[in-house]
């Protein structure tokens, strides 16, 4: 088994493997790798116990690691999944949050194992990285609004109009 040179370590309380399958049937380009079991027992945990699971998600190689309860994940770390329309932010978005996750503000939402993601439509970061600053507040403006993005209103924000 070859390791990437560097990759994003999530701590779960338990249940990264279960994490790593959702992962793998919700996004794209996204597979289980690897599961290593505890050689032997561990505070939070027996021998045999699911350990370590390396995955990918969208290509990001990751590794869950079944640390136990004693750090918990917070939105100073996001997973942020760029998407090209309406259908496929809902997929995503209604994935994550109907699986036991919740919703947050300006589309964030969180997973059910606690980790934050940003599902977060290109057209959004072009208006705000765009040559029109006065559409990119408007943009920016109306998705504080939002919980998930509707794209159709940020294309009238964008435009000068309501949605």
């Amino acid at each position: 088994m070859t390791l990437p040179k560097i990759q994003n370590c999530l701590w779960y309380e338990g249940g990264a493997e279960e994490a790593a399958r959702f992962y793998a049937e919700t996004f794209p380009d996204s597979r289980v790798i690897h599961i290593q079991r505890a050689p032997g027992d561990y505070p939070d945990g027996k021998q045999g116990d699911v350990l370590v699971v390396q995955f990918e998600v969208l290509g990001l190689p990751c590794i869950g690691l079944n640390g136990g309860p004693r750090f918990h994940h917070s939105e100073a770390f996001s997973l942020q999944v760029l998407t090209e329309s309406q259908e496929e932010t809902d997929r995503y978005w209604n994935a994550i949050v109907e699986g036991g996750g919740e919703e947050s503000m300006c589309g964030w939402c969180r997973d059910k194992w606690g980790i934050s993601w940003q599902i977060t439509p290109r057209i959004l970061l072009a208006a705000q990285a765009g040559s029109d600053p006065a559409a990119g507040k408007r943009a920016f403006e109306a998705m504080m609004t939002m919980h998930k993005i509707d794209v159709a209103a940020i294309e009238a924000a964008i435009a000068g109009a309501e949605a």
